[in-house]
């Protein structure tokens, strides 16, 4: 495992998103409203339109372009256009920091 520090919990508020750029690779970074923490790729699926400006809906996000839905817990994508999974990066918090396992 590469755990990476991607940003801190104060950096996201609950039930919203941030982008988060490392090594040439764009992930989108979630607080859910139980106050857990998740991690995709960043970019739609159906465009590869970037999430950050998605609207995020209890524990979906919704891509700006087109509508399409995904559940950012497990990537399964939720409403069409968008129909291929985001992929997921485990997540992890110590001491007030978030830190992603990168491959």
């Amino acid at each position: 495992m590469t755990w990476t520090a991607a940003c801190t919990t104060d950096d996201i508020d609950p039930e919203d998103l941030i982008r988060w750029d490392h090594a040439g690779q764009s992930f989108a970074l979630y607080h859910s409203p139980e106050g857990a923490f998740y991690a995709t790729a960043g970019h739609c699926t159906h465009e590869n339109v970037h999430l950050c400006d998605g609207l995020v809906m209890g524990h979906l996000v919704e891509c700006p372009k087109h509508n399409g839905q995904f559940d950012y817990r497990t990537g399964e994508a939720k409403r069409l256009p968008a129909c291929e999974a985001l992929r997921i990066y485990p997540v992890k918090v110590e001491a007030g920091q978030v830190w992603v396992d990168l491959p």
